[in-house]
């Protein structure tokens, strides 16, 4: 993510509260018979007590797969879906939550039977018609329907559902994708996805999802577009756009598919920048590995109020035309917060450190300024962000409104540039290309990357990088 919003602490009121316990008594207000089946549950947890988002994500399942059905109506802004989620219970449930904020839920099932359900905050309380097994698999299907939110977060950066001229932009980070559809909403749980959307059939009306097209089909006076993403993605990662766009198709000379879509406003601006994806996916190979997905490209829209790029998986949606280096940014970003995903929003530093420094070395390869020469200006505080770069450490961030700010993105690069410095070029490109490759398509945090580091180099000390520029407050100092 580029030009990043600050971002909010979900906090549970004394009502919030009140409302659940009242909803779980509700939820228990079945016939003995119907409460007491052969495996005696608990509700699963409506929060993962993330350091900044505590209510963000549930306890109790793991989802592997989401089915979303889905119809668009942008004259009145009203969305209709079916969300299909396949998930394993972690442990025996009597009822379990999604996180779904705003819209109208007609109906829930659970493995084909009618399931009760309620409603409090961000929490969609289900309670199956019997309880479920630790690791038995189940399908719980949410019918919905209403005006999908824009979320408005402190700093006043909008995510969520955001409307367009001519359709809508599905933003999600940190917790945005629970506006448009009920989820797990975590980066911790991962999942594959089939996304299905039509929109009315006849207007200049293309909507664009993550992974790969499938379908394109017109029935009813509605053309319906189905794409698949094979690969785990987390939730704040999913994205629609609707609108009219340029499509354009290509291959790269590995035969990866490039999908990238633009509003016809912006495709002049867009196109040179653009036409450099397959030089610099060939460079971010080179760099960081294999790529880690079955396809590539790039979302443009005019997309008011939004200041910031995002890497949602596949193709990074840009709400303006890009230039190169956001575009080095949001694909670096591939590798380091899509496939290698941060297992808590603490661990954010190392999604936009990767993504800034691939920034640095971009630069260094093409006849900008070296990595020392950019980690210099920073620490000089001559760059972008100033001294704001000092205001707290990347590995500890003071408040979930600032997990998206300067120390994040610009100290976090410096802690990858000083790991380069005492290691040499060589262990270094090996350590962050062994890196994606360890937890590709996985979790990770920032324990398990200092470990990491430190496995990879034996003998090297890295006890000062930790302190004093991951964990640190303030300047370190610098010889």
């Amino acid at each position: 993510m580029v030009s990043r919003p600050p971002h909010r602490i979900a906090l549970v009121s004394r009502t919030a509260l009140f409302a659940r316990a009242v909803g779980a008594l509700l939820l228990c207000a079945l016939p003995l018979t119907a409460c007491d089946g052969g495996v005696h549950g608990r509700p699963g947890g409506y929060g993962l007590r993330d350091p900044y988002f505590p209510r963000a994500g549930n306890g109790g399942y793991d989802v592997s797969h989401y089915g979303l059905t889905l119809a668009y109506d942008p004259d009145h802004r009203r969305l209709t879906g079916t969300a299909a989620v396949t998930a394993r219970a972690t442990e025996d449930l009597s009822a379990f939550d999604l996180d779904l904020q705003g819209m109208e839920v007609e109906s829930v099932t659970v493995e084909g039977r009618g399931a009760r359900f309620h409603r409090a905050g961000q929490e969609l309380t289900v309670r199956p018609h019997d309880d479920l097994a630790e690791g038995e698999t189940f399908s719980t299907t949410v019918r919905y329907s209403g005006t999908p939110r824009t979320v408005t977060d402190p700093g006043g950066s909008k995510e969520g559902w955001l409307p367009t001229a001519d359709g809508a932009l599905a933003l999600g980070q940190p917790v945005g994708s629970m506006a448009w559809f009920p989820n797990n909403d975590h980066p911790s749980d991962k999942a594959t996805y089939d996304i299905s959307v039509s929109v009315p059939a006849g207007r200049k009306l293309t909507a664009v999802s993550n992974g790969e097209l499938k379908s394109t089909t017109t029935s009813g006076g509605r053309t319906t577009y189905r794409w698949h993403t094979g690969e785990p993605m987390a939730t704040y990662l999913a994205t629609v756009a609707i609108g009219d766009f340029e499509v354009s198709r290509s291959t790269l000379g590995n035969g990866l598919p490039v999908y990238t879509a633009v509003d016809p406003a912006l495709a002049g601006e867009s196109e040179p920048v653009l036409a450099q994806i397959p030089e610099i996916m060939d460079w971010a190979e080179d760099n960081f590995g294999p790529y880690p997905f079955s396809s590539t490209g790039a979302i443009v829209d005019r997309v008011p109020g939004v200041g910031y790029a995002l890497e949602t998986q596949n193709r990074p949606a840009f709400p303006s035309a890009p230039d190169t280096t956001t575009l080095v940014h949001e694909l670096v970003h591939q590798w380091y917060g899509d496939s290698v995903t941060p297992k808590s929003w603490r661990d954010m530093w190392l999604n936009e450190s990767f993504a800034t420094y691939g920034e640095w070395l971009w630069a260094e390869d093409h006849d900008g300024p070296s990595a020392q020469e950019t980690f210099e200006t920073v620490y000089r505080g001559e760059g972008d962000n100033g001294t704001d770069v000092w205001a707290y450490p990347p590995g500890r961030p003071s408040s979930a409104a600032v997990i998206s700010d300067a120390p994040v993105y610009d100290r976090g690069a410096m802690v990858l540039h000083k790991i380069r410095q005492t290691v040499g070029d060589d262990a270094f490109y090996g350590i962050v290309q062994g890196w994606a490759a360890a937890h590709r398509h996985g979790n990770a945090s920032t324990a398990d990357f200092t470990a990491y580091v430190e496995k990879k180099a034996p003998g090297k000390d890295f006890s000062a990088i930790w302190r004093d520029w991951l964990y640190g407050e303030g300047r370190p100092a610098h010889p």
